[in-house]
Parts: C-alpha cells; structure tokens; sequence
C-alpha cells in the first residue's frame, strides 16, 4: 500500500502497476508463490524506500517466502553503487543476461505492464527512448523466456510505435 501515492507517467498509481504485474503472471499460469509475491512488491525498494514498512525485515517477516520474496525484489531492482544509480542498459542486460528465471519472467511482466500504461503518455520522447530500450535489452532474450510473453511484448512495441507516429505528426 506504500505506493499508492506514488504517482507513474501515465496518471495513475505504482500500487495498481504492482497489481498489473501480478495479473499478467497469472494470466501466464504462473502459480510459483515467490514469483507472485514479489511482483506485488516489486518496486517498493526503488519507488517507496524509506517509508513504513518498506525494510528487508518487513519483507522477510511477512511468511516463510519472505526471504525469498526480498532476495527476488533485490535481484530486479536497480543497483546504487558508490551513490551512483546503475545505469537503466546495465540493468536490464544484467537481469536478461544472468539474472534468476523468477527475475526474468517478473521483468518481462513489469515490461509487459509498463507497455500498456505507455499508451497514456504523451511525452514522444520518452515513449521513443521506452521502446528503444524494449527492442535493444528486452525482446532479444523475452522469446527464451516465455513466447507467449514475448508476442505480447513485440505486439505491445509496435502498438506503441504506431501510436507514437500518430503523436509525431503534424496537425
């Protein structure tokens, strides 16, 4: 509930992300607890840190998954080395390239879920760097990982490239 005054680029709230994420799992049949867990509080750490309740003993305390749960959530949110954020291609490289089978079909849900709410944004220039950043970190790897994702990824990337054109031009 930390992140429900935490406002996205398209208007509505990182709570409801979180939740998003949660339903694309489980529209993809995931049933691991640890997965479905964690993308309920897969942002906290990045988007909510320092408010009530957000701490490894909060998370870990919650249930037995709870260790894991945390060491999930730490394993797909963005490192801060030496009070330097890790830089946005690091990441996503590291979490397709190495990271955890949870870790990877979490991110492809969280890119899934991001995806949908681009087609509220109407700042062109982030809506391009966005998918950009989906076709070049993204879908290389998201096919290995679930093809079922992997469509709805590609098929999100061109519907917003089409919407995007449509912003891009004159009026």
């Amino acid at each position: 509930m930390a992140l429900i005054g935490v406002r996205r680029r398209a208007g509505s709230n990182m709570f409801r992300h979180q939740m998003n994420t949660l339903a694309i799992l489980l529209d993809y049949k995931t049933v691991d607890p640890v997965l479905l867990k964690a993308s309920v509080v897969h942002d906290l750490f990045e988007d909510a840190s320092g408010k009530p309740g957000v701490t490894r003993e909060a998370i870990e305390a919650i249930d037995a998954d709870g260790p894991a749960v945390y060491a999930l959530v730490q394993e797909v949110t963005i490192r801060i080395v030496d009070g330097r954020k890790e830089l946005k291609s690091q990441y996503l490289r590291r979490i397709m390239e190495s990271g955890s089978d949870r870790a990877k079909r979490l991110k492809l849900a969280d890119r899934i879920s991001n995806l949908i709410s681009l087609g509220f944004v109407n700042d062109p220039a982030f809506v391009e760097r966005y998918i950009d950043e989906t076709r070049a970190h993204i879908l290389p790897y998201a096919e290995a990982i679930s093809a079922d994702m992997h469509r709805e990824l590609r098929d999100l990337v061109e519907s917003r490239e089409h919407a995007l054109r449509r912003l891009q031009e004159p009026r």
